[in-house]
């Protein structure tokens, strides 16, 4: 698949199936996600894969916008301990957005669903996340990603609109 293919499929999938992801697939995932730049190649990003049903139940019921049922779950987090220094900490969002979106990008190659719930920075569902997962208060977690085999499929999209493109030459 073509990157311009996969950026136009991939759309927010909220409805899986109950077939679970195999290993080697999530393992692509991480490995994507781990590819993207981060700011001074910091990579303040960590991971959590969440495959047990209880803990998946828990990060549904985390905010009004996760509840999604599938077999898999990845909490994307910043570790601010290898973030950038002080009025540059807040990098770590950028970085660890630039490897969501390589998770979700491999994902639609893989013929997987996703959809992308953040958490950060709503501190209730921050502090329910981290709770669940015993993050510390230097991993700040940005995200849950849903993953899972698609049991809806919406049509790819080119969502390009002229009015946001502002030249300067």
């Amino acid at each position: 698949m073509e990157v311009q293919e996969a950026m136009q499929k991939r759309r927010s999938v909220r409805k899986f199936t109950q077939e679970p992801v195999p290993e080697e697939a999530i393992s692509l995932l991480l490995h994507a996600a781990m590819s993207g730049p981060s700011a001074c190649n910091r990579m303040p990003w960590e991971f959590w894969v969440v495959t047990a049903g209880e803990s998946l139940e828990a990060l549904r019921k985390a905010s009004r916008f996760t509840n999604h049922e599938s077999k898999l779950a990845i909490v994307v987090a910043g570790n601010l301990s290898r973030a950038l220094p002080m009025q540059l900490a807040d990098y770590w969002i950028q970085d660890c957005s630039a490897a969501t979106e390589n998770i979700l990008l491999q994902a639609t190659e893989l013929g997987l669903g996703a959809v992308w719930c953040g958490i950060y920075p709503q501190k209730r569902a921050e502090q329910r996340v981290r709770e669940l997962l015993g993050l510390t208060e230097k991993q700040i977690p940005l995200n849950v990603i849903f993953l899972g085999y698609p049991a809806e499929a919406p049509e790819p999209r080119d969502q390009y609109q002229d009015k946001c493109v502002h030249w300067v030459r």
